[in-house]
């Protein structure tokens, strides 16, 4: 099966299990019984494996499975000028169990630094990538996801008044992000995003005009966030997104289908493809893509679980690709597991055997469904 640009028809969010070799390094780096040096030609190794492994699945795509990071997002925006990943005296809330106590704070000019780690780990899945004649996918956090989980009593700086004096800063540190990966080699981005799942939530909702958020126009304001981000962007750079309702230890925080917001998300933010959760009643039915706008933009569905280890029967799931079919054109359409394996490094709850079937499922399902895969 190939295609000439992603999203392909069988893809991934990106994150995979920690193998036990990159949890017990992390853990020695972190007693200080190791040096970073060691801890990377661990991590290098294990990535390199995991690689390996992408490519005999039969992906046309590879990740680093975000082995170096310890969450999806707060190793990113830790990485930015201005912003530190602190302590807090709460972590997030999901069903029936909470993340660590941490937190971002804003402490002066936000803005994204040329040494930004990133990059190096952008590097170095690229080469492997390459060594393997495979598409290297980057993720990296949403930019409205920064903009919606701030907290105003976590801005500690003059510099800004507020959480809306931040947004100008935020969207420039994204662009030069952007820009650096592009120039490092990058042409498949993904922005990993909670927002857009929160905002169908009327009880996230209400949650957050607790916080002091105006609720009232926010997908208006993610999808001009995001605009403003992808404006301008090399017409070779492929740039995606993924819409988590949460993906912690197996739990979830957010319900709600994708109605409130699709019609904004699909139509006027720029992305080349949306990889949207499917996988469960809580996200309600595929009538939202109708706002999809004809083109060369694709939808992932996320219909294959990453939070248990139980395979999918593949009937059900070819059934649902044709009813998803109804809203938006089958050329438009693929298939990705729902989210990431472990987006924290504490992973879900399934084995890693487990994981590689919910993986070699999605590219034989998708090889019958599109048994002629390259698209315009």
């Amino acid at each position: 099966m190939t295609s000439q640009r992603p999203p392909y028809r069988a893809d991934i969010v990106g994150s995979f299990l920690r193998p036990a070799s990159v949890k017990d390094a992390r853990q020695r780096a972190a007693a200080g019984t190791i040096d970073p040096i060691e801890l990377q030609s661990v991590e290098d190794e294990a990535i390199r494996g995991l690689i390996d492994s992408e490519v005999e699945a039969g992906l046309q795509l590879a990740t680093d499975g975000e082995f170096r990071r310890a969450w999806w997002h707060l190793d990113f925006w830790g990485g930015l000028n201005g912003v530190e990943v602190v302590e807090l005296d709460h972590g997030i809330a999901f069903q029936g169990v909470e993340t660590t106590p941490k937190g971002m704070r804003v402490t002066g000019p936000v803005s994204f630094p040329a040494d930004h780690p990133f990059l190096a780990h952008a590097a170095f899945v690229l080469a492997e990538a390459a060594r393997r004649s495979v598409t290297a996918k980057m993720t990296i956090p949403s930019p409205t996801v920064f903009d919606f989980r701030l907290d105003a009593d976590q801005i500690r700086t003059d510099h800004y008044a507020d959480r809306d004096a931040i947004t100008d800063d935020l969207v420039q540190a994204y662009r030069d992000a952007i820009a650096a990966f592009y120039d490092a080699g990058v042409r498949y981005l993904q922005l990993d995003d909670t927002a857009w799942a929160y905002a169908c939530s009327d009880v996230e909702m209400e949650k957050a005009r607790a916080r002091g958020i105006e609720t009232d126009g926010i997908a208006e304001r993610f999808a001009t966030i995001i605009r403003r981000v992808l404006d301008g962007r090399p017409d070779d750079l492929v740039v995606t997104t993924h819409v988590c309702r949460g993906n912690f230890r197996s739990t979830w925080i957010a319900s709600g289908g994708y109605e409130p917001v699709a019609e904004q998300m699909l139509g006027h933010t720029g992305y080349d493809g949306f990889f949207l959760e499917y996988d469960s009643d809580r996200a309600g039915g595929f009538e939202p893509l109708r706002f999809l706008p004809k083109g060369d933009q694709v939808v992932v569905l996320g219909l294959i679980t990453s939070k248990s280890g139980e395979l999918e029967d593949p009937a059900v799931i070819e059934r649902r690709i044709a009813e998803a079919a109804e809203f938006a054109p089958l050329d438009q359409l693929a298939l990705s597991p729902q989210c990431g394996f472990a987006s924290t490094e504490e992973g879900n709850v399934l084995t890693e055997d487990e994981q590689w079937a919910k993986v070699g499922s999605v590219v034989e399902i998708a090889e019958r469904v599109w048994p002629t895969a390259a698209r315009p």
